[in-house]
């Protein structure tokens, strides 16, 4: 005896297969809504695209929104432990949403950072590297909003997007 809801999952794949990927969403969505089922935010594919366009549609949560939903830590420490950042990518974008989303700064440098990570025993190698590989994920987690001086050791100024929230929360949550 079959298991219907893998046949369900089998049917619903051999109907979407040659379906173009903006189909696909339609499909699904008229699914999800015909029987009363609530779906996250969507599923980042082809490297994130057209996520950001549902979630402008569907009236995602803003960043302030976020800021201000933020867990209330009164020292970095406390989010530190709560978000347990496993890599020293996440360990700076953890540091940067002390100061983003917990202090209400509208940005942060570096040096800020691996000074806070340093008091708790988690200093970065190499701090710049760390939010260079946050902007380099598709959607970035990270920008740089300016660069004070020519050389490689130049003072920046980063800010985190809108993805960096929302992933610095999922490590909380998590």
């Amino acid at each position: 005896m079959s298991d219907p809801e893998i046949g369900a999952m089998s049917a619903i794949a051999g109907a979407l297969h040659d379906l173009e990927e903006d189909a696909q969403g339609r499909v699904l969505r008229w699914a999800a809504e015909r029987y009363g089922v609530v779906l996250s935010s969507p599923a980042a594919r082809n490297g994130g695209k057209g996520a950001s366009e549902a979630e402008e549609e569907a009236g995602e949560v803003s960043d302030e929104e976020i800021s201000a939903e933020a867990p209330n830590f009164e020292h970095f420490a406390e989010l530190f432990h709560a978000a347990a950042p496993k890599t020293d990518v996440d360990r700076a974008l953890v540091a940067g949403y002390w100061f983003q989303a917990i202090q209400g700064d509208p940005s942060f440098q570096s040096a800020d950072l691996n000074k806070e990570l340093k008091n708790l025993g988690h200093a970065l190698k190499n701090v710049t590297d760390s939010l260079k590989s946050n902007q380099d994920k598709k959607p970035a987690r990270v920008i740089q909003l300016r660069k004070a001086g020519n050389s490689r050791q130049a003072r920046k100024l980063y800010k985190l997007t809108h993805e960096g929230l929302v992933y610095v929360q999922g490590l909380i949550a998590s």
